[in-house]
């Protein structure tokens, strides 16, 4: 078996495991053990004190899911990525993080089928460990527990997020900007940099400066670093009656270290190039990395109506893109192909114009740099309000108002003095 141990060492060295008393506040994780053969495995958690624990498997892809009440893992993420030259291993990777008010979620992704033998919390004197045992199984074995997981999800609805977010009819456009990933979720993970942090810190700033202006109401999807399904975040737009929904993201690739530059994408039945499907695919994993039950039944009745709507607000999703592409090039540095179109799950809402930001590539090194300089993060959340702010003034008129401008396909530049 392959053992490897991660603690975090003398950094969180203030939470003591060995107090009498149990500390205020959710349990802490502080360090993890992987044990991991072809046919046994074996994660063990230390935690500040016991926490119970609910599991249950999903396929497609096979996943090990493990329910606790809150608490807070003082774990590097990148612990539980997949390591190579261990290919016989029964665990793939594993992920962990906040799921949902007072929950939080462990996601084990499976190379062979495998039943839970375990998954619970030792006491060894002050020390205690959640222990998560895993043994090969049979797919027919693990197919049918699988199938009773989803007929369980479906009729709890696990995917448990903040309620959508209501917001008082205002004469201002409502912008909603939603930081991808979060929680249990944590996106990309490449040149030492985490996706859901770098998305959530560019969002923040973004929201401040147009609520600044005064020009809009604003809303993000997620205030903190808690998990939120793809379906909850398009809800938050058409309840709230968003004007506009940005989703932040920023790529990987691996082995292609020299792609970089920010892309914009819209919603499409079909991908405009292979690259804008391998994107769209991978956004769209978000609720299975996250260990949440896929359901994509459409609604037919709901499709139809919805066609009513959706040729325009693509219309107004492509002005934004093109106008967003426009103004980013003068503070930030753009993919060759910058403005592409896919099937995202994100921007489905067929009533809200919808973009899909990838900041850069968190695979590159240039673009890496970028992403966690404070000083570019500044200039491009200028040019991207510059760009709302474009978007929604034209000729006099606010779009997201009462009446909208007739919707055209003519991209708003940025101003040539800026150029």
């Amino acid at each position: 078996m392959l053992l490897v141990s991660l603690s975090l060492g003398a950094l969180f060295a203030t939470h003591s495991v060995a107090e009498s008393q149990p500390p205020a506040g959710p349990a802490v994780a502080t360090a993890v053990r992987i044990e991991n053969g072809a046919d046994l495995a074996k994660l063990t958690f230390d935690v500040t004190r016991p926490v119970a624990a609910t599991s249950f498997v999903l396929s497609t892809p096979d996943r090990i899911v493990v329910d606790l009440p809150g608490t807070d893992f003082r774990i590097d993420p990148r612990v539980g990525a997949p390591k190579p030259g261990n290919d016989k291993a029964l665990i793939a990777s594993f992920r962990f993080g906040h799921f949902a008010p007072d929950k939080s979620r462990i996601v084990v992704d499976l190379a062979a089928p495998a039943r839970i033998v375990r998954a619970q919390t030792v006491a060894d004197g002050a020390q205690s460990r959640l222990v998560i045992e895993l043994a090969r199984t049979t797919r027919t074995a693990f197919d049918a527990a699988a199938h009773d997981s989803l007929l369980a999800a479906e009729a709890a609805d696990n995917t448990e997020g903040a309620a959508p977010v209501k917001q008082e009819k205002s004469a201002l456009p409502l912008i909603v900007i939603d930081p991808g990933h979060g929680g249990v979720d944590s996106g990309a993970i490449d040149n030492g940099l985490v996706e859901k942090n770098i998305v959530f810190d560019f969002a923040k700033l973004l929201a401040a400066k147009l609520k600044a202006s005064g020009h809009y109401k604003v809303i993000m999807t997620r205030n903190s670093d808690v998990f939120l399904s793809l379906a909850e975040r398009v809800r938050i737009a058409q309840d709230s009656g968003a004007a506009l929904f940005i989703s932040i993201h920023a790529d990987s690739i691996y082995g292609a270290a020299n792609v970089s530059g920010a892309t914009v994408y819209t919603g499409a039945e079909h991908a405009t190039d292979a690259e804008a499907a391998r994107t769209a695919e991978k956004e769209n994993q978000a609720d299975a990395a996250a260990g949440v039950a896929a359901n994509d039944a459409a609604n037919g009745v709901s499709d139809i109506l919805a066609d009513l709507t959706r040729q325009e607000t693509r219309t107004y999703s492509h002005v934004f893109a093109r106008t967003l592409v426009n103004y980013w090039k003068v503070a930030g540095r753009l993919n060759k192909n910058p403005e592409r179109a896919a099937g995202f799950r994100v921007l489905k809402a067929p009533d809200v114009p919808s973009v899909l930001i990838e900041l850069g590539y968190l695979s590159n090194a240039k673009d890496a740099a970028c992403l966690t300089s404070p000083a570019w993060r500044d200039q491009t959340s200028t040019r991207v309000a510059a760009a709302i702010d474009a978007f929604f003034t034209v000729r006099g008129n606010t779009f997201g108002a009462e009446k909208r401008a007739a919707p055209t396909a003519t991209a708003l530049d940025a101003p040539a003095q800026d150029k």
